[in-house]
């Protein structure tokens, strides 16, 4: 790699104001006779670190690599820990499901107490800059920087935010745009919500169907969805009594679980025997993954990597709406979402809120996901005219770094020859 910094503004409104400096790394272009230009890549978590990921998966971008250089950077988000005071780090009291307006301001209030004093004691003035419109002022000035008039765009998962967000302020200077993963920040909360839900649904029916024809499956010869949602009223009754070695003692209810499905998706044998293992009072394979997401994902930093994008609850109505709906899709998933009841306790004005994109004068783009995350990456690649995506009919996240070379052959083809797949293909597990 070669490596370099560049100074941004914290606060873009003020830019001759305090700075911080990023780490850049590209990844020089191999035949540069045939050289077409640079290819940035926006990395997900969010918070994550473009570099270290982009020294992780290099092998992927050989072939890019042919007729581009691969850019990336350590992007503001993944500098936090740096700059920001221990308050910002301290674990988060975790949430539960609001059973009426007092509770969900109650928790909305210690939520917001805990991200008042971070702010209080942030000198930096980052912890409110880190939403996806501040982090896209970045991206143009490293492509400034650069000296190309157009970059190429690759973005992960949360990284779906500040390319949206690029979309939004710079159309002019983007020459392709591939999406992997990423949620339709532009569609809004609700949308998010309702599509999470319905692919939801479709994993756990599989799940289901999965378990009644394994033997091996802990639940066979039961229906696993009834065991499921018995399960889910059992706990909401009585909470399960779990201990973690790292994250201390806690009790899940029904809605925690729901949190333990989506970490436990990729292994349909282990959730069945957790599920079986927590219908007898047993919950200790959720505990360290469910107790950890709890207080890690309720930490202020993490408030400030997530809510600045409009991914919350605003006010008790709009969570009682997002939960009518929850129960009329999914009697598998009937709570409230996770990231919607953390940034209930963000009090901040949302920097960037979901609206539509404008569309004019933009490339067609080339979107890609898997089963898991592949609706969301759809539902947004299709407001841009021209558009299509590639689903990987199989588990999995961020199919360029992860997935098969089907999926990297046809982002490659695309970027290099704006070449998109016919709508409807599939790279097949």
């Amino acid at each position: 790699m070669e490596c370099t910094t560049i100074q941004v503004p914290i606060n873009w409104a003020r830019p001759g104001e305090n700075k911080i400096t990023l780490d850049l790394a590209r990844l020089p272009v191999t035949d540069p006779a045939h050289r077409i230009g640079s290819v940035f890549t926006i990395p997900g978590g969010p918070g994550e670190d473009g570099i270290a990921s982009m020294k992780q998966f290099a092998d992927r971008y050989t072939t890019l690599r042919r007729r581009f250089d691969v850019v990336t950077s350590a992007p503001r988000s993944s500098t936090l820990r740096k700059a920001l005071p221990a308050s910002c780090l301290k674990l988060g009291p975790g949430v539960s499901e609001p059973g009426n307006r007092r509770e969900y301001e109650a928790q909305s209030k210690v939520l917001a107490q805990a991200v008042a004093t971070c702010r209080k004691e942030d000198h930096s003035g980052l912890f409110t800059r880190l939403d996806g419109l501040s982090m896209a002022r970045d991206v143009e000035a490293i492509r400034a920087a650069l000296g190309e008039e157009r970059l190429s765009f690759m973005a992960w998962s949360a990284g779906g935010s500040p390319a949206t967000a690029y979309v939004r302020l710079f159309p002019h200077r983007i020459r392709a745009m591939y999406l992997d993963g990423v949620y339709n920040q532009p569609g809004g909360k609700l949308l998010w919500d309702r599509m999470s839900r319905q692919s939801f649904e479709k994993q756990f029916r599989g799940f289901v169907d999965w378990c009644a024809r394994t033997s091996t499956c802990a639940l066979h010869g039961e229906d696993a969805g009834k065991v499921w949602r018995k399960l889910l009223k059992d706990a909401d009754r009585s909470p399960i009594p779990v201990t973690s070695a790292q994250f201390g003692k806690g009790k899940l209810t029904g809605f925690h679980l729901q949190v333990a499905v989506g970490l436990s998706a990729a292994d349909p044998g282990a959730f069945a025997t957790a599920v079986n293992k927590a219908r007898h009072g047993d919950g200790s394979a959720f505990a360290d993954n469910v107790l950890g997401l709890l207080t890690v994902y309720t930490q202020p930093i993490a408030l400030a990597l997530r809510c600045p994008d409009g991914l919350g609850y605003t006010t008790y109505a709009e969570h009682r709406e997002a939960l009518r709906e929850a129960r009329r899709i999914s009697p598998d998933m009937p709570y409230s979402t996770f990231d919607g009841l953390v940034c209930s306790g963000w009090k901040i004005p949302v920097a960037n809120p979901a609206r539509p994109l404008p569309v004019k004068g933009l490339p067609a783009f080339l979107g890609a996901g898997s089963q898991t995350d592949f609706p969301w990456t759809d539902s947004l690649t299709r407001t841009i005219p021209g558009s299509t995506s590639v689903l990987y009919d199989g588990p999995g996240h961020v199919m360029y770094l992860t997935g098969p070379k089907c999926v990297v052959e046809h982002a490659d083809r695309y970027l290099t020859e704006l070449k998109l797949p016919p709508t409807g293909t599939v790279c097949r597990a």
